[in-house]
């Protein structure tokens, strides 16, 4: 690291008696003692922010009691720069209200930081002195070279008051670099890959039931004309027609005989027994031109549907009857118990029992849905609003590879049916797309829906991280599952924490970034991705095999060709570039 300082002086002693800045003159005896550094030497982008220390160590007996230092640290980059808070040193007798610098010397550190710009990638980190000394004629701080020591000639200080991009220009050229570059590792963590969809609820094939009773007089199994011809049975034969007509519904049907719970149980188990079989001929009947067959059972005493009867109806005393159906097992115990509320038990003959004495016919339709060539064709020629919500995401999640074609899906869906889980797996693919900013939006979107379980506060936090969101991600972390909190670790410089709870890729980047490039290696063996090739890469040149990193670089770009951009700006890949190394 060059020591500016010492070069300061030598140049300011050579030229005291042109400025009178003899302040500074009488510091060129121990120039040689005073040293800087910075910490890290490569700078590294954390939690959204580039920081560093900057280390100024001066000697004993060295300091002029009379002397200003103004020290300012600025990262310089393409198209701009981004000043940091300067750091002033005056000597004991100065009288302004700086960091004093005795006559015993010291060391004295600065902690600087700079919100991040994707332009730093490529960057300098300068230190930019200024000098005054109080007691002589040089009163204001003057800009001097930190790399030569030569303070601005007439036409440079002209420039200078002028401002501009010629003044811009004279402070880069006058600035001392202290670090170049920032490692932007921590920036490919995939924030994306950890993220969770919310499942759907799609099934292929759906169990549509449909019902008929035929009713019967109290102790008979015979079946009334007016039963036989009842509006309920013509119902249920039109939709056993229409299923019929339905080339993906496959039907069961079923005849059902039922007993009311009232008197002894033997009579009416037959009684259940008999009414299957009148109503099996009943519905044969009514069946006949359609050709389909019943199954025929009978179930006794009706106490499942005596139970749903009266937890629906408005009887009184029914949570009492509700609880001794809960208490007994036996047929004759529960009877007896609610036969002992005469009142009840009157309102239950008229309300309830009549209900029970039926023969039930029942359609059990499996309804096969489209197939997913069918699904992908309706996709395809934008034919969006013949699928339901439930194929949509189905489609989205299981079966559509392209990214962009699964947020076209996905957008649809959450705007026509407004659904909760359609915008936070429309916030995974945006984040897998890299749009960060609409990822965060569509997870803020579930989550006002209504959407609230550990995958959404997960996906919050790591859309937040993202975005550079490392407080506000926080906030979600404690509903958060275990990945995600390991993610912010890592986001917050944390690696050896992140790195053992880790896996994969993500594992490999905090590991690297933790200097321990083994475990890096071993984390994403397996892995033949483009981005697995580049981290490989990195490893490799962070190691010295130069002939590896190229090779890795190059089976990278390969795969994806815009990681060659990437790579020509890289910090971590410099010295791959040294001897006009190209892809």
């Amino acid at each position: 690291m060059k020591n500016f300082l010492k070069l300061l002086v030598v140049a300011v002693a050579s030229v005291v008696v042109f400025t009178g800045c003899n302040c500074f003159g009488k510091m060129a005896k121990q120039q040689d003692a005073v040293t800087i550094a910075c910490t890290p030497d490569v700078l590294a982008l954390n939690n959204g922010k580039v920081e560093a220390d900057i280390t100024v160590t001066f000697p004993a007996k060295y300091y002029n009691k009379q002397a200003v230092l103004k020290v300012t640290p600025v990262m310089v980059f393409a198209g701009g720069e981004v000043e940091g808070a300067a750091k002033y040193f005056q000597g004991s007798k100065v009288q302004d209200n700086y960091t004093v610098v005795n006559t015993m010397g010291g060391q004295f550190t600065q902690h600087v930081e700079f919100p991040y710009d994707a332009r730093m990638a490529q960057s300098e980190l300068q230190l930019r002195v200024e000098v005054k000394c109080p007691s002589g004629k040089c009163k204001t701080f003057t800009l001097v070279n930190a790399n030569t020591g030569a303070l601005p000639t007439k036409a440079e200080a002209s420039a200078l008051a002028a401002g501009g991009e010629q003044a811009s220009a004279i402070k880069r050229e006058f600035g001392l670099v202290i670090a170049k570059g920032v490692n932007t590792l921590q920036s490919d963590l995939d924030y994306a890959a950890a993220m969770s969809n919310t499942a759907n609820n799609y099934k292929n094939v759906t169990t549509v039931v449909t019902k008929a009773d035929i009713m019967y007089a109290i102790n008979s199994s015979t079946v009334s004309k007016a039963a036989a011809n009842s509006e309920d049975l013509k119902a249920f034969k039109q939709n056993v027609v229409d299923n019929q007509g339905n080339e993906r519904a496959t039907q069961k049907l079923y005849v059902h005989g039922y007993a009311s719970p009232d008197g002894p149980e033997r009579l009416n188990d037959k009684l259940s027994s008999a009414r299957s079989k009148s109503g099996h001929k009943t519905a044969e009947k009514l069946l006949k031109d359609t050709g389909m067959e019943l199954d025929v059972a009978s179930y006794g005493e009706d106490w499942e549907g005596f139970q749903e009867l009266v937890a629906a109806s408005d009887i009184e005393d029914k949570d009492i009857i509700l609880q001794v159906l809960r208490r007994y097992d036996s047929s004759t115990q529960r009877e007896s118990e609610i036969k002992n509320m005469s009142a009840v038990f009157t309102e239950l003959k008229k309300e309830i029992l009549p209900k029970l004495r039926r023969a039930q016919l029942v359609n059990s339709t499996d309804i096969k849905g489209k197939t997913d060539a069918e699904m992908a064709d309706l996709i395809n020629s934008g034919r969006l609003d013949e699928l339901t919500d439930e194929e949509l995401l189905y489609m989205a999640e299981s079966v559509l590879e392209d990214q962009k074609a699964k947020a076209t899906v996905l957008e649809y869906a959450a705007k026509k049916f407004n659904d909760a889980r359609a915008y936070n797996n429309l916030g995974v693919v945006y984040a897998q797309l890299n749009d960060k900013a609409k990822a965060l939006a569509s997870f803020e979107k579930a989550a006002q829906l209504g959407l609230n379980n550990n995958e959404i506060n997960s996906n919050l936090a790591l859309a937040n991280l993202a975005n550079g969101n490392t407080v506000k991600a926080q906030q979600y972390a404690a509903a958060a599952d275990a990945k995600t909190k390991s993610l912010i670790s890592a986001a917050q410089g944390n690696y050896s924490t992140a790195a053992a709870t880790l896996k994969g890729y993500n594992a490999a980047i905090a590991n690297t970034m933790n200097n321990d490039l083994t475990a890096a290696k071993n984390a994403i063996a397996s892995d033949t991705s483009a981005k697995a090739d580049y981290l490989r890469a990195v490893i490799a040149s962070k190691q010295g095999d130069i002939d590896t990193a190229k090779a890795q670089l190059k089976s990278a770009v390969a795969k994806d060709a815009s990681l060659a951009k990437k790579a020509a700006t890289d910090v971590n890949l410099a010295n791959v570039f040294e001897g006009g190394f190209k892809l």
